[in-house]
């Protein structure tokens, strides 16, 4: 397969981070390509890594909270395809730091900058993609976690076209047997599924299942494929090309929602209309398609169920013969050596019971929560990391910080 290219511009910025007693240089030029990240080089490892900022943590109640539960998830997963959390820079004062710096893997690009790149993509590309994604939700889905804002751009992409899911600052844990009330104003409104632009207060992981749908259409047709001006015409742009739902397709609607949609003109699916997306939407890719972007979020296909479908197939193949790590090669050279499950899961659900007791914490409570997590998390080294404000480039970062 051919390699991505690389869709990143450098900018010249060094800073100086602090090992206890003595300074060692961070390099943070090459790579600008969030407004939130920086590549910078780990001087204990000395390998390329991001640096995250997640500003105004205590903005309010529930931003802190929302930190809080973004930070826990990133510390507890481990898995390929999921950005991890390598390590977070200790808050120098425990009573009056306001955003949290984290260090993660660094990535190259997205699949929303491949998608709208002259950059060709591949059936084999799309498979790949694809796989890795269900591959990465499945991880998180076990977990109890749902990560309400998958899009192009929380995928991480290199130039290897080894794909990994970011940004979990809309993650929450989630339990059938919870009958506590959940926002719906969630997923960026492109890849948001129909339960939510519906009102529904509760809903459940088959909300990323429609997301997923949505990117895949998106890597396809390489445009967004329901792209409305505002929440009612993002719902009657899917009624347009699923269908009008049945009242038992719209049980977790709000009352006003189900109203709008039974006094409207009754509309007929017009699925074909996903054949003309490009030459690369065969009849598998379609039939997967329209699991996904199933109105009812019950009759949705689930993570397991499209990691099976046929058309998964080859980009399973394709990255554990030679992408994963958690198959390898013999010495011989030849001989592939496959993991006993290609597809794992969490080893632990997410602890529900520390999502309650956060309900009821203060902003007090939380800061110092969330000081005490940071300094008693294990980390690959004994030496913590901070941000020196001595360095020569420290004008350069704060000014990166005023403006992020």
């Amino acid at each position: 397969m051919k390699y991505l290219e690389n869709s990143f511009q450098t900018v010249e910025y060094d800073a100086l981070l602090n090992l206890k007693t003595r300074a060692l240089l961070i390099d943070l030029d090459r790579n600008d390509f969030f407004s939130q990240f920086r590549s910078v080089t780990d001087p204990r490892s000395g390998k390329r890594v991001a640096l995250k900022k997640m500003p105004n943590v205590f903005q309010n109640l529930a931003s802190s909270k929302r930190v809080f539960r973004e930070i826990r998830i990133l510390s507890s997963f481990q898995h390929d395809n999921i950005l991890g959390c390598l390590d977070i820079l200790q808050p120098s004062n425990p009573h009056l730091y306001q955003e949290i710096y984290v260090i993660t893997e660094l990535m190259q690009s997205d699949l929303h900058k491949i998608i709208v790149s002259p950059q060709a993509l591949t059936t084999d590309h799309v498979k790949l993609f694809l796989y890795q994604m269900l591959r990465g939700l499945k991880y998180l889905h076990s977990s109890n976690i749902v990560h309400r804002d998958l899009k192009p751009g929380n995928m991480l992409v290199n130039s290897n076209c080894i794909l990994k899911i970011c940004d979990f600052g809309l993650a929450r844990t989630w339990d059938v047997q919870d009958q506590s009330q959940m926002t719906h104003e969630v997923v960026t409104q492109y890849y948001r599924a129909p339960e939510l632009l519906m009102g529904a207060r509760r809903y459940s992981s088959a909300v990323d299942m429609w997301s997923i749908g949505c990117v895949f259409a998106e890597l396809l047709g390489r445009r967004i494929l329901f792209q409305a001006q505002g929440p009612l015409d993002q719902l009657n742009m899917i009624i347009e090309l699923l269908g009008t739902p049945k009242i038992s397709e719209m049980k977790y609607a709000c009352d006003g929602a189900r109203c709008h949609i039974l006094k409207s003109v009754p509309r007929s699916s017009n699925l074909v209309q996903l054949y003309s997306l490009s030459p690369q939407a065969t009849h598998e890719a379609v039939d997967l398609l329209v699991q996904l972007l199933t109105f009812d979020p019950d009759k949705r296909i689930s993570v397991e169920d499209a990691l099976g479908h046929r058309f998964v197939v080859e980009g399973r193949m394709r990255y554990h013969s030679c992408m994963c790590a958690c198959c390898y090669t013999c010495r011989d050279g030849t001989t592939r050596v496959h993991a006993s499950n290609l597809e794992p899961v969490h080893p632990d659900p997410f602890d529900l019971k520390w999502e309650k007791d956060l309900s009821r914490c203060s902003m007090y409570d939380l800061r110092d929560k969330i000081y005490k997590f940071i300094a008693d998390r294990p980390s690959l080294y004994n030496v913590p990391l901070c941000i020196n404000p001595h360095s020569a480039a420290y004008k350069s970062f704060a000014k990166w910080v005023r403006e992020t």
